[in-house]
This record gives structure tokens, C-alpha cells and sequence, in this order.
């Protein structure tokens, strides 16, 4: 039998009730993939050679009552903390697997970010028909890009530039079924090369 590399188990964590129960499974059965991916992957995008990259897996330390709907490792060019810089993220929602880019609340160059993506909508539009846009990364929904257009791919680019709270996430979402019938190596090259086709977006966001 061909070995995967998640199993319907790992999504089914986060329907488990209680903050304990909950982190238990996440640090047994999901964090140790995430640190297996953050030493898989941070030497392709730190040879990409806009700086060294570095891994983080979260910890969700701050949670004392309301367990996490979802966890990830996140990619960034800083050994000490990723919010605030432009970051890539592998991670899962109980529905779902997620590879992005995300420029969350806490980016101070939110505007900037904003205009350079503005002035170059296809360098996102052009991105394959299974890409998706969010502007929130605590809702697992998302809006293929091929159904938000330029219009409303520029609409949530102003809402970046305009609120303080908005947010832009760009990637691939992956149903938690597909991703559990993927080989461990068919899951690592969609991975391999989802990261592939943002670096050019992580180029125009960073300027």
C-alpha cells in the first residue's frame, strides 16, 4: 500500500472537543509533519535567494480555553516571529489543506503590499484555475480566482490598503479527502510546486 503523507485522522483532530484534547493530537499526530515540512521546504524557498527562510510551527500558546479550528507551518524570512512579514503557510482546516501566501493584520507595509499587487493583477489572475484568494485567514472559506475576476480581486486589494484588520491570502486549497489519498510523494511535488508559482506574487509583494 502507497504510504501517504496525511491521513483522514490528522483532519479529524480538530473535531475533537477540549483545548487539552485537542493540542494533545495536534503536538502527537500533526505538528511533528509540520517541522518534517519546515525542514523539507525551507531550503527551496531560502534558495529562491530574497533571504533565508525559516520555519514555525504554531504553537498556539496564548489558548486557554477554545481550542485552535485549524494549525500550520508557516515560512518567513525571520527566525523570531512571521506576522508581520509577507509569509508562505502549510496547514489544515478540518475541511481542508491550505498552501499560501499571506499578508496578514499585523503587516505594517499593507498599503504598499496593496499597490505593487494592484499594478500587476495578472501577476495573480494568471496563476492556474484551481488558485484562491481570501481576505481573512481565521475563516476557512476562500474564492477561487477564476470566479472573483479583476474586479473583485481589485476590490479586496483596496480593502487590504484601506482596513486596518484586512488581510490577503493567495494559494491552493486542497479537500482533506484528495489530500489523504495523495502519495507521500504526490503531496510533497504539489506542495513543491504550489510554492513554485507564488514565489513571483512573494516577489511583487515584497518589492
Amino acid at each position: 500500500m502507497t504510504k501517504t503523507f496525511w491521513t483522514e485522522n490528522d483532519f479529524s483532530v480538530f473535531e475533537v472537543d477540549g483545548l487539552d484534547a485537542r493540542m494533545s493530537l495536534l503536538q502527537e499526530r500533526i505538528q511533528p509533519k509540520f517541522v518534517k515540512l519546515g525542514e523539507l521546504f525551507t531550503p527551496l524557498l531560502s534558495a529562491h535567494g530574497k533571504g533565508e527562510f525559516f520555519p514555525h510551527v504554531a504553537k498556539h500558546a496564548r489558548r486557554t480555553v477554545n481550542p485552535p479550528s485549524d494549525s500550520w507551518v508557516a515560512f518567513a524570512p525571520a527566525k523570531r516571529g512571521y506576522k508581520a512579514l509577507p509569509h508562505f503557510q502549510i496547514g489544515l482546516w478540518g475541511s481542508h489543506l491550505f498552501i499560501v501566501l499571506a499578508i496578514i493584520y499585523e503587516n505594517p507595509d499593507k498599503k504598499g503590499i496593496s499597490e505593487r499587487l494592484m499594478n500587476d493583477l495578472s501577476m495573480v489572475t494568471s496563476l492556474p484555475e484551481d488558485y484562491i484568494v481570501s481576505g481573512d485567514h481565521m475563516k476557512p472559506d476562500a474564492t477561487l480566482i477564476s470566479e472573483i475576476g479583476q474586479d473583485g480581486l481589485a476590490a479586496l486589494l483596496e480593502r487590504l490598503h484601506d482596513v486596518k484588520k484586512a488581510e490577503f491570502l493567495v494559494g491552493r486549497h486542497l479537500d482533506r479527502k484528495q489530500a489523504a489519498r495523495m502519495s507521500d510523494k504526490e503531496f510533497l511535488s504539489y506542495a513543491e510546486k504550489t510554492f513554485e508559482q507564488l514565489l513571483p506574487v512573494y516577489d511583487r509583494v515584497i518589492g
